[in-house]
């Protein structure tokens, strides 16, 4: 981690859904998903959303299409595609030259033969992994 060692805590802001889709929770798994993987993957201590801490993040889901991909013959496609795309800001109140506000997205493929709601859990976690991911290392890691 690059962090300066005066970094020391990090406020997570409640995403919003500004998609129109997703389940009712997903802005709550979201958010929830951010601040675990902070936590268990470096040593900066989880404040509330007061804008007391050294770095703050905060952002919404502005994204959540599903899409068929592969087209078979006919009219129906042997995948279809979940993305999810999260607009983040993030805030370094010791160092504002790693200020940042991006869009992340991931997707997961699913058979057509399946039905969004029965793979949704499933796959929400397979994109929510990658996306916290992403934001963790343009974040904290520098990459």
């Amino acid at each position: 981690m690059s962090l300066s060692p005066d970094v020391q805590t990090i406020s997570v802001s409640n995403f919003i859904n500004n998609s129109g889709g997703g389940p009712a929770n997903i802005t709550q798994n979201f958010t929830e998903r951010v601040k675990e993987y902070f936590q268990q993957n470096s040593t900066l201590k989880i404040y509330q959303p007061d804008g007391t801490a050294d770095l703050l993040l905060e952002g919404a889901i502005t994204g959540y299409d599903v899409t068929p991909i592969a087209p078979t013959e006919g009219q129906f496609a042997a995948l279809n595609r979940l993305t999810v795309r999260v607009q983040v800001k993030f805030t370094n109140t010791k160092d504002e030259t790693q200020n940042f506000d991006s869009p992340f997205s991931f997707y997961a493929d699913f058979d057509q033969s399946r039905t969004l709601t029965s793979v949704e859990n499933e796959l929400l976690t397979v994109i929510f992994d990658q996306i916290v991911l992403d934001i963790f290392n343009k974040s904290v890691a520098n990459w």
